[in-house]
C-alpha cells in the first residue's frame, strides 16, 4: 500500500480529533493589555497594506483580524517574531517589534468591531459523509447500500478502517490495481469525492459474512500470529492506514492474500505470503472470515456537529481570555491553509496538530466552508 495518503482523512481520525476535545473549553490565558491607540499608528503603518486599517483582509487567503481575541492576536505575532510561523514578510516586521508593540496591535485589531460577511447567512452546510453517501450509491450493486456486500468475492467496505480505504480506492482509481470495473467506476471522480466515498463506507456498521464454506479456522489461526501485530487481534484493526479482516468475505480475503505473490505491492505482505501454501492461504481466510467484524470509531454525521466541538475553543462564547481564535465569518481560504499546516506540521501546536492529522482535504475544506458561511463574531 501506498504511503503518499498520509494525512488524508479519515473517520477514526475525526475520532482522534474528538478525542482531543473535552467537555469544557482549554484554561483560558491570561489576556495582555495593551495600549488600542498606539496599536492603531503601528497598524496604518505596518500592517494596513494586508489587513486593512479596519482588520478585513485585503485579499484570499489573508486573514480578517478585526474584533479578534487579544491573546491569540499577540501570540500570533510573537510566533512569527520568534520564528514558530514561517511567513517571511511577517517575520521581518515583527522583528523589529518590541514587546509593547505586540500588545498595542493586538489590542486595536481587537477592538475593532467584527468584519460583516456579505455571504454570510449561517446556512446549513452538507459533508463529506452526506456527499458520499450520494456518491456511494454508483458502489451499491456490488458492495451494498451501506457497504456490507452479499455477493461471494466483493469486499464489504462498512465500518472499514479509513485510511486503508481512501488508499485502496485512489489505487483502483489511478489503475495501480488492476480491476477494469473499478477503474471505470470511478473514472469521473476527484480526490474530494474519493475522500467522501471512503468516509461514508467507513463510518457504516458492518455485518458478518456468510460463514466460509472452504478451509480450516481452527487451523488457520495459529497461521494468522504474524498477522496480528498489523491487523489487530482477531483480524479487528485499531490502526487507521491498516485494513480490519474480521469478518470478510473469504474469497475476497483467499483472492487479496494470494494476489501479493504477483500484482500487489508490499514488502512486508510479500514476503510473509511467499511462505504460505495455497492450504495455509485458505485456512487464514476462513479464520478471519468466521470473527466479528468491529467497526471503524463512530465519527460525526455532519461537518455542524465536529464544528460544535471545535467551538468549545473557537467559539465567542468560550470567552474574551481564550487563546484559541475566532473562526466564524474567517476568510475560507486563510482557514484551509492553517488547518493544513497545523495538519502538516508546519504551524506549532501540539494540540492542533494531533486534532487535525488525521483530516483529508475534503474535510478541511468542508469545516473551511461551514465556518466561513457563519456571521463574524
Amino acid at each position: 500500500m501506498k504511503n503518499s495518503f498520509l494525512g488524508l482523512v479519515a473517520l477514526s481520525a475525526i475520532s482522534l480529533a474528538l478525542a482531543g476535545c473535552t467537555d469544557k473549553p482549554a484554561p483560558a490565558a491570561k489576556a495582555p493589555t495593551g495600549d488600542a491607540a498606539a496599536g492603531k499608528i503601528i497598524a496604518a503603518k505596518d500592517c494596513k497594506a494586508c489587513h486593512g486599517l479596519d482588520g478585513k483582509g485585503v485579499a484570499p487567503a489573508i486573514p480578517n483580524l478585526a474584533a479578534q481575541r487579544e491573546p491569540y492576536l499577540y501570540n500570533s505575532l510573537k510566533e512569527y517574531k520568534d520564528g514558530k510561523r514561517s511567513h517571511a514578510a511577517l517575520k521581518n516586521m515583527t522583528a523589529n517589534m518590541s514587546e509593547a508593540d505586540l500588545r498595542n496591535v493586538a489590542a486595536y485589531f481587537a477592538s475593532l468591531p467584527p468584519i460583516a460577511n456579505a455571504a454570510a447567512g449561517d446556512v446549513k452546510h452538507s459533508s463529506p459523509y452526506e456527499k458520499g453517501k450520494t456518491l456511494a450509491a454508483a458502489c451499491a450493486k456490488c458492495h451494498g447500500e451501506d457497504g456490507n456486500s452479499t455477493i461471494p468475492g466483493t469486499p464489504s467496505l462498512a465500518g472499514q478502517q479509513p485510511h486503508y480505504l481512501v488508499a485502496a480506492i485512489q489505487e483502483y482509481h489511478q489503475g495501480d490495481r488492476a480491476k477494469d470495473t473499478m477503474r471505470s467506476a470511478l473514472r469521473d471522480a476527484d480526490s474530494a469525492d474519493l475522500e467522501s466515498i471512503a468516509l461514508y463506507f467507513a463510518s457504516q456498521k458492518p455485518v458478518k459474512r456468510a460463514a466460509p464454506t472452504r478451509g480450516d479456522p481452527a487451523a488457520g489461526e495459529p497461521a494468522t500470529a504474524v498477522c496480528g501485530g498489523c491487523h489487530g487481534a482477531n483480524g479487528a484493526s485499531v490502526d487507521a492506514a491498516t485494513p480490519s479482516l474480521a469478518g470478510q468475505d473469504a474469497q475476497y480475503l483467499e483472492k487479496a492474500i494470494k494476489s501479493y505473490r504477483t500484482t500487489r505491492k508490499n514488502w512486508g505482505m510479500q514476503r510473509y505470503v511467499a511462505g504460505l501454501s495455497d492450504k495455509d492461504v485458505e485456512n487464514i481466510a476462513a479464520y478471519y472470515a468466521s470473527q466479528t467484524p468491529r467497526a471503524a470509531d463512530q465519527v460525526p454525521t455532519s461537518t455542524q456537529e465536529l464544528a460544535a466541538k471545535c467551538n468549545l475553543c473557537h467559539d465567542q462564547n468560550a470567552g474574551p481570555t481564550m487563546a484559541a481564535p475566532k473562526m466564524r465569518g474567517q476568510d475560507k481560504d486563510y482557514l484551509v491553509m492553517a488547518l493544513r499546516a497545523y495538519r502538516d506540521g508546519k504551524r506549532e501546536s501540539s494540540t492542533m496538530h494531533t486534532m487535525s492529522f488525521p483530516y483529508s482535504n475534503a474535510i478541511i475544506d468542508s469545516l473551511a466552508s461551514w465556518y466561513t458561511s457563519q456571521p463574524a463574531q
